[in-house]
């Protein structure tokens, strides 16, 4: 039924509840996940604006940082049996979700979810409930 799934994290603990899940589902017959870490822009256009930040080095400290942290996530995987692919992309998280959705395919997205209220949802969004409005593929959502 699921073959491919699609996990993105952002490294949370509701990240690795959701990674704890995605690996019983082993049992259910998943055998590849695409692993993917969104870097958001809009740290990079407030840095640039207000800071004398080097944005270049700090763009390559934190892919350099999130690259360790996808790794171990993917070793994680690979460990349990799962063909993995871990990918990295810069922008608004819930796009770049939707767009990997599209682009590889997958049966499945398992999310976590850090279920804040409401009213902060309707102020700041939430990716998770974004992801659920618009995929196309059904999506696990794990809360905190």
């Amino acid at each position: 039924m699921f073959k491919k799934v699609l996990f993105p994290t952002d490294f949370s603990g509701v990240a690795t509840a959701a990674l704890d899940f995605l690996i019983q589902l082993k049992e259910a017959g998943v055998e590849e996940v695409v692993v993917l870490n969104v870097i958001e822009d809009k740290y990079f256009y407030l840095l640039g604006e207000f800071t004398r930040l080097d944005i270049d080095k700090f763009e390559e400290d934190i892919k350099n940082d999130v690259t360790t942290k996808l790794n171990a996530v993917a070793n994680t995987l690979a460990n349990a049996g799962f063909k993995v692919k871990a990918k990295i992309a810069r922008g608004v998280p819930a796009n770049q979700i939707l767009k990997e959705e599209e682009e590889e395919n997958v049966s499945l997205i398992v999310i976590g979810s850090h279920g804040m209220s409401n009213i902060k949802e309707m102020f700041l969004g939430s990716v998770s409930e974004t992801v659920i409005r618009k995929s196309q593929k059904p999506v696990f959502v794990v809360k905190r």
